[in-house]
């Protein structure tokens, strides 16, 4: 190892360690210890207040990766989907009966931006834009009936997601022991029209309207219901958090997303200052799209509203940093993983394999 890498981890090193213990954050003008555990793992938004005239900038990066497709809770194969799955849209103009296109990779990244603001000791106010990228690999087969491949092609979509805006209410603080509400609204500024080219299984290819997965947004506003505690106990942080998505009317391609209830706990261990490890389970219930946009159609599983929701549990394990010394006191970067351990979809769906959360934050 040359003498610059070792320079470049000593400063590294230098910037993050300290010595001592802290009860909790402090001004990046003290020199007494900021606690990585201050904040909960950084796949859990919305888990802390700020003091009164404080604001908090925010970058998160999550990806979702899935792979395979699901019956229920079981795996199902590609040739079974195509040749024993019915088609919803079978006896309309050139469909077949049976889904003669099957995905068979996604990858959705997303981008958040985020601010918050403190008016008083007791609320926080906070919004998030967040910005993002979907594709999709699919499986063509041949015809209406075998199992003959005919290729594979790829769609894509990019771009601004739903605007989300809201307000933590505390309700108790007793140092130990948190309390607050989570206030919320997302706003319909994702498109729901992306459209997209695709290998039909006569051999052609045409631009349609994207399934509903592959849109940005869901088209309506969605309140954004929860509750969250937190508790510490020396180097020991603990929390959970209760939250939903509740969504208003129909939006203008005539159908509605899926309400969602989501619970969360997670723990975490501050050995140092300036690093906390952390475990965390969701569980989470999706519902299933009421409603068709009648510009969606093909003989494949995302496009039909049926195949969408179900019940997840995902496991995560996580670090939180935060720098100590120098310019980048003050200075948050987190890291989190998922791996799912239940999976009962509705219908025919792509399987989750991971996902991964990553993060900064600074308060000033």
């Amino acid at each position: 190892m040359n003498k610059t890498v070792i320079a470049a981890l000593a400063f590294s090193a230098s910037v993050f360690a300290t010595s001592g213990h802290a009860d909790g954050d402090h001004s990046q003008g003290s020199t007494a210890p900021i606690n990585a555990n201050g904040h909960a793992p950084i796949g859990v938004m919305g888990d802390h207040l700020h003091k009164q005239g404080e604001f908090m900038v925010s970058y998160r990066f999550m990806r979702m990766d899935m792979q395979g497709n699901r019956q229920g809770t079981n795996s199902i194969s590609d040739d079974a989907i195509a040749t024993g799955i019915p088609n919803r849209f079978a006896g309309m103009p050139g469909q077949p009966p049976t889904l003669r296109i099957v995905p068979q990779d996604m990858t959705m990244d997303m981008h958040m931006f985020g601010a918050m603001y403190a008016p008083s000791d007791r609320v926080t106010l906070m919004a998030m834009l967040p910005y993002l990228k979907k594709d999709m690999t699919l499986t063509t087969y041949q015809g209406g009936m075998g199992t003959n491949r005919l290729g594979n092609f790829s769609t894509s979509s990019e771009g601004i997601g739903d605007i989300k805006a809201g307000a933590l209410v505390g309700l108790m603080d007793s140092k130990a022991h948190k309390v607050h509400l989570n206030l919320g609204m997302s706003l319909p500024t994702g498109s729901i029209t992306e459209r997209g080219n695709v290998l039909t299984p006569m051999g052609m290819t045409t631009n349609v309207r994207l399934p509903y997965s592959m849109q940005l947004g869901s088209g309506t506003y969605d309140l954004l219901p929860g509750v969250t505690y937190t508790g510490n106990s020396g180097m020991f942080n603990w929390g959970s958090q209760l939250r939903g998505t509740i969504r208003l009317g129909e939006n203008d391609e005539s159908y509605t997303l899926g309400d969602e209830a989501a619970v969360t706990a997670w723990a975490s261990v501050q050995p140092q200052p300036w690093v906390s490890l952390s475990g965390r389970v969701e569980a989470k219930k999706l519902g299933r799209i009421e409603g068709m946009d009648t510009n969606i159609m093909g003989p494949v599983q995302t496009a039909d509203p049926d195949n969408y929701g179900g019940e997840t549990v995902n496991m995560f394990v996580g670090a939180n940093f935060v720098a100590q010394r120098g310019a980048l006191r003050g200075h948050r970067l987190a890291l989190e993983a998922g791996y799912p351990i239940y999976q009962n979809l509705n219908g025919v769906q792509m399987e989750t394999d991971w996902t991964l959360n990553a993060g900064w934050q600074l308060a000033f």
